[in-house]
């Protein structure tokens, strides 16, 4: 199995697969594929090997996916999938010493033998995720993962006592045993929404990915130049 990522702001994730490979990824998001690709879609995909409806039911009852997707090439053959959101896709090595929580949404697909469930969720004000709050995926067992990451990266190594406090939607991703927790800035006010700004206090020892653009930050920016629907009316009676 081969990689290679093409593209610089929207970037496309472009994976070679060789005789018989296989490559999961959530239900829907396959930008492009070679002719002879064979899709199945099922709950027992992304449990690492394990199988059973009660890993899929457990990762839609937390927010993600019930189905995922596999994608087998049995001579061989490539599978794209384009970013979401303007950013980097970074891959990830996965074993039990290097499990990873990525935020929802963030996930495009991974080796066979990894797990994809959901590991963390957090209601928070409507000004950050629009009511639905904040959800985490933990990504563990063996193999390959491929995360989309929004805007530009910065990383972080946080030491045994060192700890960071952080905007929700900008925690992208971190190794998973950190401890998280949220607390209210009391003074602070969402400008949008008017909720109390909660922010996440991310605690070493671990890694982190701080991505620079969010989902809601982004529609607020474009939200100005959007048609105005409010008048229910084409304005000709």
């Amino acid at each position: 199995m081969q990689t290679r990522t093409v593209g610089t702001t929207m970037p496309v994730l472009e994976i070679m697969l060789g005789p018989g490979e296989r490559v999961t990824a959530e239900g829907g998001e396959v930008s492009w594929y070679t002719p002879g690709m064979q899709l199945e879609t099922s709950t027992r995909f992304g449990s690492g090997g394990r199988g059973g409806f009660m890993s899929g039911l457990k990762r839609a009852l937390g927010g993600g996916q019930l189905f995922l997707t596999e994608y087998t090439a049995p001579t061989g053959g490539m599978v794209a999938f384009a970013a979401r959101m303007p950013g980097v896709i970074r891959e990830l090595t996965i074993d039990p010493a290097d499990e990873f929580m990525v935020q929802s949404g963030s996930y495009i697909a991974s080796t066979t033998d990894v797990e994809v469930s959901v590991a963390l969720q957090k209601r928070l004000g409507a000004g950050i995720f629009g009511g639905a709050g904040l959800v985490f995926q933990k990504l563990a067992g063996h193999g390959r993962a491929w995360v989309e990451l929004s805007g530009e990266i910065v990383e972080y190594d946080l030491a045994q006592g060192q700890s960071m406090i952080v905007h929700p939607g900008h925690l992208a991703l971190f190794t998973a045993g950190m401890d998280l927790q949220f607390a209210t800035v009391k003074g602070i006010k969402n400008k949008f929404f008017g909720d109390a700004l909660m922010m996440a206090e991310i605690h070493g020892p671990g890694h982190v990915w701080l991505q620079s653009m969010t989902a809601a930050k982004l529609a607020a920016a474009i939200e100005p130049y959007l048609p105005d629907k409010s008048g229910g009316g084409n304005g000709d009676s």
